[in-house]
């Protein structure tokens, strides 16, 4: 069942620089919501209220309920500036949704099954995540909550692309809308065992050379 989630938020007039630092000194964030058929609207969050949802990792790919001033709308987090050092959300945006208008959004990929993949457990390699989360474009009724990619059977030097992923109906990977298939999961060999590996072919070489280096450097037999 998928989590729901809810924003509080009042209407903001004041714009500018000043007026969202004394936003942020008051303990509210600063935003603005646009799309679908309403103008954009400024509007402010409180920062304690929008941070406990932000540690929650379906917020970012979830529909999410806007409240304003006795009104709901939906919506979904499009765009978020941190502080760079300091556990502080500076400006967030939220995209209203339609019901009937297809939209794009990042969803996380969940990975299971590496600890038992033939790659990592007889063949010593690791896992190696390619990527976390993946780009879709759906309907707001068809938005999956996340990926769950099994990667049980991989081998060495094997990996998964997004044409391998099963698809919810209606939805679709944007990237392999532009003929993009990413790899996102791989299990390789760690770097130390495969210049081992690769280690006694090469040497053969060097000796081979030598060798013959050592042959040409021994002085000619005398002529009796």
């Amino acid at each position: 069942m998928k989590q729901k989630f809810v924003i509080e938020a009042e209407a903001r007039s004041a714009q500018g620089t000043g007026a969202s630092r004394r936003l942020r000194h008051a303990g509210s964030v600063p935003g603005i919501v646009y799309g679908g058929k309403k103008e954009p609207q400024m509007i402010s969050v409180n920062h304690n209220e929008l941070w406990k949802q932000l540690k929650l990792e379906a917020f970012y790919s979830a529909i999410i309920t806007l409240n304003v001033g006795g009104e709901s709308e939906q919506v979904v987090l499009k765009d978020l500036h941190r502080h760079p050092v300091r556990e502080q959300v500076l400006h967030l945006d939220l995209q209203r949704i339609q019901a009937d208008v297809a939209l794009r959004i990042r969803v996380p990929l969940h990975f299971k099954g590496g600890d038992v993949a033939p790659g990592v457990k007889v063949g010593g390699g690791y896992v190696e995540h390619l990527l976390n989360e993946v780009e879709v474009e759906c309907l707001p009724k068809d938005l999956p909550e996340a990926f769950e990619i099994d990667i049980s059977g991989l081998n060495v030097n094997e990996s998964i692309h997004l044409s391998q992923i099963a698809l919810p109906e209606g939805v679709a990977f944007v990237e392999l809308k532009h003929d993009n298939d990413l790899a996102v999961v791989a299990i390789h060999l760690p770097k130390a065992a495969e210049e081992e590996e690769a280690a006694p072919a090469s040497a053969e070489v060097p000796a081979a050379n030598q060798k013959a280096a050592d042959a040409k450097a021994a002085p000619a037999p005398k002529k009796k």
